[in-house]
């Protein structure tokens, strides 16, 4: 029978499904409920770009912490702004705040950064 030349074997098959797979799948298996609720809360912190601004700051140095001080000059928001935004990324576990004198420094936590890149790795 002819088939408009668009046969294929049982191994271009098996091969099409398996990169199918491998394309449309994030993990090796489904999330359970507490990591699924871990990174939507990581997720969530991350959904709004003043948050993801001043995080890239942050990340930017490395193991070195940065005084809100910088933040507010740098980014050219207001201290409230710039507390209420770190508040939700130190909330989600992705940045440590420690309190010196009466500016907060903060810091990245690498163990967060790692499970995030883990999430997005799609390779």
């Amino acid at each position: 029978m002819y088939d408009g030349g668009m046969s294929t074997t049982v191994e271009e098959s098996a091969l099409s499904a398996t990169t199918d797979q491998q394309c449309c799948s994030l993990a090796d298996s489904p999330m359970g409920v507490a990591q699924a609720e871990r990174f939507a809360g990581i997720l969530k912190a991350l959904a709004d770009p003043t948050r993801l601004r001043l995080l890239s700051h942050v990340a930017a140095q490395g193991c070195q912490d940065v005084c809100a001080c910088d933040l507010t000059e740098e980014l050219d928001i207001t201290q409230p702004t710039v507390s209420h935004h770190m508040k939700k990324l130190v909330e989600a576990g992705l940045v440590i705040r420690e309190q010196r004198g009466k500016w907060a420094h903060y810091s990245v936590i690498p163990e967060a950064f790692s499970q995030l890149r883990e999430l997005i790795d799609l390779s």
